[in-house]
């Protein structure tokens, strides 16, 4: 299970977010690299749109925290039409006046995954696929998958910078989340400034 922290907020030593460890990096990793390919024919096939893909990955961001992907899906969902007020109640969870009927379980559905570290009940999968038929329930699930992969990666690179400030997560190890930051810093590193705004 990935390391779940308690709130910064309330204690000022730990850090607050869900994280990896390198079983759940490795397992994650082989899930979606085994999903590859359904990844791209829903992507291809626009099982989901773009506007309702990125509602989906807001809502699984605004759990896990992330202020990489917030950052990133928020640019992203300006382009697919979202307007900028609809993406602030879509990152404080507040979808349910805006959201149709039709993107609406999907949306709670994220929620719920991301709030169950993974774990969804059973009947919350089964109405999923009740509703949206086999194909794109598929889809949907899938692409809460890769966000919550890139939810966590951003928390773990954030993890380590934490931990130079004082603020470590708990039972997280100092040499993976080393690693894990000089891997990403390429690619995370340059956005620190443009992120600042959705840190807490």
């Amino acid at each position: 299970m990935e390391i779940l922290t308690n709130n910064i907020a309330d204690n000022k030593k730990y850090f607050n977010r869900k994280i990896y460890t390198l079983n759940t990096l490795l397992k994650d990793v082989k899930d979606l690299l085994s999903n590859a390919k359904s990844f791209v024919y829903a992507k291809k096939n626009n099982l989901v749109s773009k506007s309702f893909r990125e509602k989906i990955m807001l809502v699984t961001t605004a759990v896990n925290g992330c202020v990489y992907c917030a950052w990133y899906h928020a640019i992203l969902s300006v382009k697919s039409g979202i307007n900028r007020e609809e993406i602030n109640k879509l990152l404080k969870l507040q979808f349910n006046t805006d959201a149709d009927d039709y993107e609406t379980i999907a949306l709670l559905y994220a929620q719920h995954y991301a709030e169950t570290s993974r774990k969804p009940e059973k009947e919350m999968t089964e109405k999923l696929y009740s509703f949206y038929g086999n194909e794109i329930a598929q889809a949907i699930i899938l692409y809460i998958k890769a966000i919550y992969f890139g939810n966590l990666s951003g928390n773990t690179f954030d993890a380590f910078l934490y931990r130079l400030k004082g603020i470590k997560a708990p039972n997280s190890n100092v040499l993976f989340e080393f690693v894990f930051f000089i891997l990403s810093a390429p690619i995370l590193l340059p956005t620190l400034p443009k992120v600042r705004k959705y840190r807490k």
